[in-house]
């Protein structure tokens, strides 16, 4: 079965939001700070690190 991964994250995302309930504050610091993250000059060292 094929499942697109931006289907998956959300599934995932959803199911840990309605189980956990964090703040809504946490998920907004999470969100904003993988894309700032991701944008960096970190983005190639996460990439190796993660490799």
């Amino acid at each position: 079965m094929d499942v697109p991964l931006w289907f998956a994250l959300l599934a995932v995302g959803y199911l840990g939001v309605k189980l956990f309930r964090p703040p809504l504050w946490l998920i907004c610091a999470l969100l904003l700070g993988g894309y700032l993250l991701a944008d960096s000059l970190f983005a190639s060292v996460i990439d190796t690190a993660v490799k």
